[in-house]
């Protein structure tokens, strides 16, 4: 469970949580964050508008993938960040699939892959779960 494969891995999911969630989280101060925003097609930018309307979806998102990256990256509770990720990961892998396949599909692939190799290898951990 230690191989450097699932620490690099668990490094660069933590990384990518981090990068993207603090963007979200700059975009409350100053509403562009500080990665360009890609144009997205008509139902996924009314998506993304009602979302941020409601004030604290993306917010709240924002911080968890921090906190997450945060965790995987300090290897701590490692399997309680990948549980806390699951859903947030389906749901951008959704979003991608649904309502805007062009743009991001890859990176929505990509964290969701890594999120699930990461799963596999604590799955002795998750089994009580499933009993």
């Amino acid at each position: 469970m230690n191989s450097n494969f699932t620490k690099i891995i668990r490094f660069v999911l933590g990384l990518i949580l981090i990068v993207f969630g603090a963007n979200k989280l700059v975009m409350i101060i100053n509403e562009t964050g500080f990665m360009p925003q890609p144009s997205l097609p008509e139902n996924a930018s009314n998506f993304m508008t009602s979302l941020g309307a409601t004030g604290y979806i993306l917010p709240v998102v924002g911080a968890l993938e921090v906190y997450i990256g945060i965790l995987l990256i300090l290897k701590k509770w490692v399997p309680f960040a990948l549980i806390l990720l699951a859903p947030i990961s389906v749901n951008i892998l959704l979003f991608h699939f649904f309502l805007d396949l062009s743009g991001g599909m890859i990176g929505a692939i990509i964290v969701a892959l890594l999120n699930g190799i990461l799963i596999y290898k604590h799955w002795p951990q998750f089994k009580p779960l499933f009993y």
